[in-house]
């Protein structure tokens, strides 16, 4: 592609006939006639290797500062922000071919986002997903590194997409994915908040600068859905200017859920929406998953899908692995694995299961090593008020000693609360399923769909809580 055409009269240069190979932010996949783009990362800047990437073959460099390079810097106000647009343009701008949704907050994106992609499917609708546990192409499973991709490797999936004939893109959209521009110049059709609690803050400063990574999403869309049973989302209803519509369990609600039913095996409930009430079946349990789908729903009527065909979908949508997911055991107690890993999703999860729990309610978690160490006691303080007892473990302790990150843990723990300690994961696993009675429920809480453990030094070991239970009921 000759350079005139990738830069799209977005950035002046000499240079315009020159033909570009390929266009890449990583030094290591510099080749003759690459555009490399200097980008400032966490650790490594990329304007300090411009110049060794010229050596290396590249054509030209594009810079947010002089770097005295001559005509072969291409000088901009944002690199990262360029960098978005010039990916879009080297696939020829797949995302303005397809319709797409975004959903962002701290808990329910995985939910969400399958439940529309499953709904859009039943209707006849080829849709492609991008999310937390992996990405789809219709049928097509494609793995991945990240929730929201980096900016080429976006383009390049979305590319994908709409070659294999996708109408729709629903995506999980992280903070990490705004404020690191990962998502270029894409446009939304349709953007939804669900909630905002405390995650990731070893990344963002605070609170407020994780609730503005979120907001950049509704500057980028049409339609903005938000969830005002939140207080963030309802400060967010009164900041954004876009077409707006609130969802929640408040008479006053755009779509408002009400009269909720809850079971072990689903729930139902009545979703009013432009003054008509419909009665919404799931397989799926729990309160939180009363919002999810009533998110899910409130999308996919923007899209003009017939609400009785969205109905029948939402029927016989299983929900998602990890979330809420009943293990089965073929025993009179239940296990439950969900990947409730702040203060917030384990309450919620916790106080849901509760409701339906004839025995005891059993909580099984630990922390992330190297993550926001705040969370830790508080995610104990959650669980300790809705479990009869607790089994505090490891999660991925990466480079961090699992006992000091119990040791945080337990300074949440309500000393009312029956608790054991059993850092070995799988060994506290097997005392769960080993001690469990009739009518109990155990949590597995914070692995959800991963099949891994992360040791030092990012080792990743096989650890899959769907074999280890069926491992320990065999010994029972």
């Amino acid at each position: 592609m000759k350079l005139y055409e990738l830069l799209e009269n977005n950035a002046e240069t000499e240079l315009q006939d020159i033909e570009i190979s390929s266009v890449t932010d990583n030094t290591r996949k510099v080749q003759e006639g690459s555009l490399f783009v200097c980008v400032k990362g966490g650790s490594f800047d990329g304007h300090s290797a411009a110049k060794e990437m010229l050596e290396k073959g590249a054509a030209a460099v594009i810079a947010e500062r002089d770097l005295g390079l001559g005509e072969r810097q291409i000088i901009v106000e944002n690199s990262r922000d360029f960098y978005g647009k010039l990916c879009a343009k080297w696939f020829d701008h797949p995302e303005k071919k397809m319709k797409l949704i975004g959903v962002t907050g701290t808990n329910g994106k995985t939910t969400i986002t399958n439940i529309v992609k499953h709904i859009l499917t039943a209707n006849g609708h080829k849709t492609g997903l991008i999310g937390t546990i992996r990405n789809e192409i219709g049928d097509e499973v494609v793995e991945t590194a990240n929730t929201t991709p980096m900016a080429y490797e976006l383009m390049e999936l979305f590319d994908r997409m709409v070659k294999a004939g996708c109408e729709y893109v629903v995506m999980e959209v992280s903070s990490f994915g705004l404020v690191q521009k990962r998502i270029g110049c894409c446009h939304f059709d349709i953007a939804l908040f669900t909630n905002l609690t405390q995650d990731h803050l070893d990344y963002h400063k605070d609170m407020e600068d994780y609730y503005q990574a979120k907001k950049l999403l509704f500057g980028k869309c049409d339609i903005a859905l938000l969830n005002t049973d939140d207080a963030y989302g309802k400060r967010l209803y009164r900041e954004i200017s876009c077409d707006k519509y609130s969802f929640g369990t408040d008479a006053n609600d755009d779509y408002y859920s009400g009269r909720i039913k809850l079971k072990a095996s689903g729930s139902s409930f009545w979703l009013c929406a432009n003054d008509k009430s419909h009665l919404i079946k799931t397989k799926m349990p729990g309160v939180f998953n009363v919002s999810n789908v009533t998110a899910a729903v409130a999308i996919c009527l923007n899209l003009g899908i017939n609400i009785n065909d969205i109905i029948n979908a939402v029927e016989s949508c299983c929900g998602v692995r990890g979330r809420c997911e009943v293990i089965p055991t073929n025993r009179d107690f239940t296990v439950i694995c969900d990947y409730a890993h702040t203060p917030d999703a384990i309450e919620n999860v916790l106080k849901s299961v509760k409701e339906y729990t004839e025995g005891r309610l059993i909580c099984l978690f630990g922390c992330g090593g190297n993550r926001d160490a705040s969370k830790r006691p508080k995610m104990a303080a959650s669980a300790s008020m809705y479990a009869d007892k607790l089994i505090i473990t490891s999660d991925n302790p990466r480079n961090e000693n699992p006992d000091d990150i119990i040791k945080d843990i337990l300074a949440g723990v309500d000393l009312k609360t029956s608790c054991d300690v059993i850092t070995d994961r799988k060994e506290a696993i097997f005392s769960a399923i080993k001690h469990a009675q009739k009518g109990d429920v155990i949590v597995l809480a914070g692995k959800g769909h991963e099949d891994y453990q992360v040791l030092a030094d990012d080792v990743h070991t096989h650890f899959d809580e769907r074999e280890i239970v069926a491992e320990a009921l065999k010994q029972i």
